[in-house]
């Protein structure tokens, strides 16, 4: 994606997340928008979508569809969303959207940014997250490996919830492939 394609995109996308987001939220977003574009440059991912993924990442967490539990169908929808409001056609950022909360197994270099900028930026605070980030210094696999881990340590085991599948595959792929 070109600077002028990702500027007009960002002209469009700002005041709708500017709408849609509590203020909190919008807050996070621009955090892990700032991240994810330091992250794509410094792991050789296009900066512009890394831009764009990291806007639109949170864009349907306020949607409300009856008996959906959104704290999975937010990043889905929100890439669905992308699509048809914002005529996002490529498969990387719309990948990167839907898989920012669960991540998968085989994620791209832009897929691992927005997982774990979303996890690590500035303000999120939980028992690990400053190694995360120090290893995400240097190292974006052993960073998303270990987010993973704190991920199903949190939810599964401390918490008793349901775990998506997906992040226990995420985990194991990168651990096989590491």
């Amino acid at each position: 994606m070109d600077y002028t394609e990702c500027e007009r995109l960002k002209k469009e996308i700002i005041p709708y997340i500017e709408e849609h987001l509590k203020p909190s939220r919008l807050e996070h977003t621009m955090q892990v928008t700032r991240l994810a574009r330091e992250m794509a440059a410094k792991f050789g991912a296009d900066e512009n979508k890394a831009e764009i993924a990291a806007l639109l990442h949170d864009m349907a967490k306020y949607e409300y569809r009856p008996g959906v539990n959104m704290d999975f169908a937010h990043s889905k929808i929100g890439a669905e969303m992308s699509r048809d409001i914002f005529g996002i056609d490529d498969e990387d950022i719309l990948n990167a959207i839907a898989y920012h909360t669960t991540g998968r197994a085989g994620m791209s270099t832009l897929e691992k940014i927005i997982f774990l900028a979303d996890a690590i930026e500035p303000g999120r605070h939980y028992p690990g997250v400053e190694e995360i980030r120090r290893v995400a210094e240097t190292d974006l696999d052993g960073a998303c490996i270990l987010s993973l881990a704190r991920t199903i340590e949190h939810v599964r085991d401390e918490k008793g919830w349901y775990l998506h599948p997906a992040t226990v595959e995420a985990k194991e792929y990168l651990e096989e492939n590491y």
